[in-house]
């Protein structure tokens, strides 16, 4: 039975040989080739790449990277937490778990330029404003970090609620019954019983969102202005504009070896929580 199951295994570990780890190892030898001035690289060793992006300007647009990928994956987290909450309490949660994952069937762009839509200087909120408050010019809500932040949430919120609903729904009933029964109020049920059962719940929660916020190309680039470049934008750059594949190689390594450390430590927290 064993040998049946390594038998249907293999194509898998084919396909992720194919296309994630030789990927990855060619961007990371990318990173120490030479620049070619044209476009491309030349075969020769060089740590160039990693000097050209270490710098003050890097330095920005990493930490920029660091805090707006946090802070769209702790809001996610807080506004998936009700909701899922919700779903795995209502009895309609097949059809509410539909509704969560319906916007992935449109194209994410259409869904950016929504925003556009919505927030931009001749946007629904600043026509309504102006009928409103009759305002001569409108607020100035997109191309910020602000504008950049809010739209990470809408996009990967889904991506928060799905694993918190199955932290959830794991949970046994019956202790939200001993909880009241003990004398415990619904706040002290939802924070005393559900909060401590559900970390794992968090963290995957955290990691579905944080991991793609670090990439993240489209939204930064459609509604960040230019001190809301991200780390996939100057990786765009520099592939593009600049011709310097090993800086941009170099940058893709050190957001790899970041979402890496991340990950470890998620696994040896749930570890040591298991083994607690």
């Amino acid at each position: 039975m064993r040998e049946r199951y390594e038998q249907f295994s293999f194509p898998y570990l084919f396909w992720l040989v194919i296309f994630f780890l030789i990927p990855v190892f060619v961007i990371l030898g990318y990173s120490f080739l030479q620049r070619n001035y044209l476009g491309g690289v030349n075969f020769s060793f060089s740590i160039q790449g990693y000097k050209d992006v270490l710098n003050s300007s890097f330095f920005r647009i990493f930490v920029r990277t660091i805090v707006i990928s946090f802070m769209a994956s702790i809001i996610s987290v807080v506004l998936a937490l009700p909701v899922s909450y919700y779903i795995a309490m209502s009895k309609y949660k097949e059809f509410l778990l539909l509704l969560v994952i319906i916007p992935f069937w449109t194209n994410s762009l259409i869904r950016i330029y929504s925003w556009i839509f919505i927030l931009g200087n001749n946007g629904i909120v600043n026509q309504l404003l102006r009928d409103s408050f009759e305002f001569e010019r409108g607020l100035q809500f997109l191309y910020n970090n602000i504008a950049v932040t809010l739209v990470l949430v809408y996009t990967y919120l889904p991506f928060a609620i799905i694993p918190l609903y199955t932290a959830i729904e794991k949970i046994d009933k019956s202790l939200y019954e001993a909880g009241m029964d003990l004398g415990c109020s619904k706040f002290q049920v939802f924070t005393k019983v559900l909060i401590p059962n559900i970390q794992e719940g968090f963290r995957s929660a955290f990691i579905f969102v944080f991991i793609p916020s670090l990439g993240t190309y489209a939204v930064s680039e459609l509604v960040g202005g230019k001190d809301s470049r991200m780390l996939g934008n100057e990786i765009a750059r520099l592939l593009t504009t600049a011709k310097n594949w090993p800086a941009a190689a170099a940058i893709s390594a050190l957001l790899l070896a970041v979402v890496t450390v991340v990950t470890i430590i998620t696994i040896f927290r749930r570890k040591n929580d298991e083994a607690r």
